[in-house]
């Protein structure tokens, strides 16, 4: 268990870097859309590929970042019944979620992903706006997230299932929204 521990945190860290790569795309973003006001209000300029750009920024947030919240443990669940639960039947359900719909659904969804990048990449599609960008960057985002969010989930499913065997402990501790 020692060995899979040890590549559980080596996916922790690799998506903990690409968790912080999305905080910034956050504050670019930002900065671009402020700064695209700024010039379209006092000089009366602006360019798609301003806009476009925030686009990429905005897929990069959360095709980035959604390995780094499962991370976290800040991910949406169905709290009806995990709320209720002890500690060990909420690893149990985070482990079957993860083992029956989470890991398969990633992978899945990143190999069906792939070739929408890759025809992008190898014709150099460009969008069809004025001043628009190439595509491939921003079509590389969904294999690439859903490819973390895979390696994301089976590091999590090591953890419970440490867990489980009583190796480590895991914070499974769950408030209910406040909506």
């Amino acid at each position: 268990m020692s060995g899979l521990l040890a590549f559980s945190r080596a996916i922790d860290w690799i998506n903990e870097r690409f968790g912080r790569l999305a905080d910034y795309c956050v504050l670019l973003s930002c900065l671009i859309s402020a700064g695209n006001a700024t010039v379209r209000y006092l000089f009366s300029y602006s360019t798609n590929g301003l806009l476009e750009i925030q686009w990429y920024l905005f897929g990069a947030v959360v095709l980035l970042g959604a390995s780094y919240t499962l991370n976290r443990n800040e991910h949406v669940r169905v709290d009806l019944v995990y709320m209720m639960l002890s500690d060990r039947g909420r690893l149990w359900i985070d482990t079957i979620g993860f083992v029956v719909i989470l890991i398969p659904a990633s992978l899945y969804l990143a190999w069906l992903s792939f070739p929408f990048f890759w025809q992008a990449f190898v014709s150099d599609e460009v969008s069809q706006n004025a001043g628009g960008l190439i595509l491939w960057p921003a079509k590389l985002l969904l294999p690439l997230g859903f490819f973390l969010l895979t390696l994301q989930g089976a590091s999590e499913l090591i953890k419970r299932l440490a867990a489980l065997h009583g190796d480590i402990t895991v914070e499974t501790h769950y408030e209910k929204p406040l909506q």
